[in-house]
């Protein structure tokens, strides 16, 4: 197993986690203790060991490359291609999200709404849950995103992982950082590069255990809810992934070979380990540590340019999430029977790109964007708890695309860089 490439080793572990959560269940056990707790206590170790490093991981990551990148032009031009860059394919997500929830219909079947069938009248435990996760919230949460964007606390904001404000801090610091005398700034830059090295070996070493945490994460899932759960919403299940693979497989691809001048297939197997890491763990956050390294050492793009796009886009570039919100938002309104016209759908549109950037700060991500989008369009959103049977799956599929992208995103405007590390075959330049 150790001599296998690691994103090998993590699709074995997905295999052999399916088979063991659903052998096991939940009523599976080991001299006393339940399968699906040691399956929980293997996932949650390695989950907390990747959260450890995320803090100064970003910190380190983000003001060596600030440092790096030099004079406040070139820091302004870069920042420029990456925010263009990510609200560019977030908006291409989105659409592509809305042509196949209109193409294909998932909310109504024979021409009537599938309200009844899939019964939006959800019991009490059900309601009780999709409310208490989103109760309190509404569209003030997208001010709210910009006012997380400037922390009144630091230290408090990096324990609460605030990684919009952790972000924030660190793009200054890191700007002014270059910005005083000579001596005290080259100071400080060995001190935030040795801790970026230090982080990338601990990365390094965290990431032997992977296929271990990968295996328990999985199996916990399938063990806790099986793959029965899903009939019911098969229909907007598959259109959700139909959607997802189109972004993932034809759109930035696109951008790969006639932008970026890149193999997609390279690009792939470069960012294989990653997107598995992603889809076992549906953490953009989680899957950082192993992005970085993958594009840095897999696709050749430099540090320099790595440690500022990447961060940045696991925080503000969610495709899959913006295509998700969307799909799920027009979805229900089909259930129901409410007729989308082209501004609803425009709204659907606006609202789920403006959530979709601060997603990632907000607590319960996903449904509090979608209660954004309901509440906008007139929606109960009550109706969310429905979703709670599919997203769990759906939530590691969009992870693995958002972390895809913000990987095309790091090529692309490596590539506008001039850096000559991004070759059309990486794999045959690197033993």
């Amino acid at each position: 197993m150790a001599k296998l490439k690691l994103h090998w080793q993590i699709l074995i572990a997905i295999v052999l986690a399916g088979i063991a959560g659903t052998l096991t269940g939940t009523e599976g056990s080991v001299l006393g203790i339940a399968f699906v707790e040691i399956y929980d206590f293997i996932g949650t170790l390695f989950m907390n060991a990747l959260r450890m490093i995320i803090v100064p991981l970003i910190m380190s990551s983000i003001i060596v490359g600030i440092a790096t990148i030099g004079s406040g032009s070139d820091l302004g031009r870069l920042g420029g291609k990456t925010i263009l860059f990510y609200a560019a394919t977030s908006t291409v997500a989105i659409l592509i999200g809305l042509f196949f929830v209109n193409l294909l219909s998932p909310g109504i079947a024979g021409g009537v709404p599938v309200g009844e069938q899939l019964n939006l009248t959800l019991d009490s435990g059900e309601v009780a849950s999709a409310v208490a996760a989103v109760e309190g919230r509404g569209s003030g949460d997208i001010v709210q995103i910009f006012l997380r964007m400037i922390p009144t606390n630091i230290v408090s904001a990096a324990a609460e992982g605030q990684m919009l404000g952790l972000i924030f801090f660190s793009l200054v610091f890191g700007f002014f950082m270059t910005q005083i005398p000579h001596r005290q700034s080259e100071a400080l830059i060995t001190f935030w590069s040795g801790v970026s090295e230090t982080m990338m070996m601990i990365t390094m070493w965290v990431m032997k255990f992977a296929p271990y945490g990968v295996f328990g994460l999985v199996a916990e899932t399938v063990a806790s809810t099986g793959f029965a759960a899903f009939r019911p919403l098969l229909f907007f299940f598959f259109t959700v992934l139909l959607a997802l693979a189109a972004h993932a497989f034809i759109a930035l691809p696109l951008v790969l070979k006639y932008v970026a001048k890149v193999s997609p297939m390279n690009h792939y197997r470069a960012m294989a380990p990653a997107m598995l890491m992603a889809f076992s763990s549906a953490s953009s956050s989680g899957s950082l540590p192993l992005t970085m390294k993958c594009v840095e050492e897999n696709a050749g793009v430099s540090n320099r340019t790595a440690s500022f796009v990447l961060p940045l886009g696991a925080t503000i570039n969610m495709d899959g999430t913006a295509l998700y919100e969307c799909v799920a938002a027009i979805f229900l309104a089909q259930a129901y029977g409410l007729e989308m016209t082209f501004v609803t759908q425009f709204t659907v549109v606006l609202v789920a790109l403006l959530t979709s950037i601060g997603v990632a700060g907000i607590p319960a991500a996903s449904l509090v964007a979608i209660t954004v989008i309901l509440t906008a369009i007139g929606l109960p959103v009550e109706a969310i708890g429905l979703l709670l049977v599919t997203d769990r799956i759906l939530d590691m599929c969009r992870t693995s695309v958002n972390i895809f992208s913000d990987s095309c995103g790091a090529v692309l405007i490596g590539r506008s860089e001039g850096e000559l590390g991004i070759l059309e075959s990486p794999f045959e330049a690197r033993p």
